[in-house]
């Protein structure tokens, strides 16, 4: 490649910052026709999670499926977007819901200019768990999937999933099973395994015990009894008491008897306040 092919100077810098920002915003408002525009013919776009290299003729259907899907519906950018003549380098986040603790991918895009259009994409991620209420990084790994979705699908998905067992609340089945939810979601069993298992960290089964549970907590009451408690965990769809109280330690480190005590005992503090 000629060392004059792309112009290292503050001149080049500002063409390509002017591109960068007509692409985020391209993104931004949903503008299918206005990304597809900024790419430069020989377009080579590197999706490292999926390890797949697309050129302009798979890149329309690959952007649709990745713009945000509401307005407003923005990346977090962990970092300012940092710009050198020909190439933008851009991080961002995906938090995703549904995990014990925050899950997130960390994204890094090497963007490439050339001719006054994107010529070049190069985008990394990085999966990363923070324990629940410590705010600190408890892994992180390089992330890799052959399933189809990209981290933002990937996002997407997760957000889907939690949507539907808030509104139509299938965990109260004590017989849900994976398909049912494959099928309701318009998902692939593998997709919401990769997801749930490769992702967020737990199995279907402990992802639909955690809305069991969540369900049945936000129906408790000061002055429940234990008896109360374990009709109810029929009710929330568990289809056992021990598999319901190994989910209540779990979750609460407290036993169902330990945790009434406690909210009976702030109950009366409240009402002497």
């Amino acid at each position: 490649m000629p060392d004059n092919l792309f112009p290292d100077d503050a001149a080049q810098t500002e063409r390509t910052r002017e591109i960068i920002l007509r692409y985020h915003l391209s993104w931004k408002h949903r503008d299918l026709d206005a990304v597809m525009a900024l790419y430069h013919p020989e377009i080579e776009y590197n999706d490292f999670y999926q390890q797949r290299c697309m050129r302009l003729g798979e890149l329309r259907e690959y952007v649709e499926n990745n713009l945000p899907r509401r307005p407003g519906e923005l990346l977090e950018h962990v970092d300012r977007i940092r710009i050198d003549g020909h190439t933008a380098f851009i991080q961002y986040c995906t938090s995703l819901q549904g995990g014990e603790g925050l899950v997130s991918f960390r994204t890094g895009e090497a963007i490439t200019v050339r001719d006054g259009l994107i010529w070049r994409i190069n985008e990394y991620a990085t999966l990363v768990h923070e324990a629940r209420g410590t705010g600190e990084a408890a892994s992180s790994r390089p992330a890799i999937s052959r399933l189809g979705l990209s981290t933002r699908q990937l996002g997407q998905l997760a957000q889907d999933l939690q949507d539907y067992f808030q509104r139509s609340q299938p965990f109260l089945d004590p017989e849900l099973d994976l398909q049912q939810v494959a099928a309701a979601t318009g998902y692939s069993r593998n997709q919401i395994s990769h997801l749930l298992n490769q992702v967020l960290g737990e199995s279907f089964y402990r992802y639909v015990n955690r809305a069991r549970l969540q369900y049945l907590l936000d129906g408790l009451q000061a002055g429940s009894d234990l008896k109360r408690i374990d009709e109810l965990a029929f009710a929330a769809g568990f289809n056992s008491l021990s598999a319901f109280y190994s989910c209540f330690k779990r979750h609460t480190g407290l036993s169902p008897k330990a945790y009434l005590k406690q909210i009976s005992s702030r109950a009366r503090t409240q009402d002497s306040d």
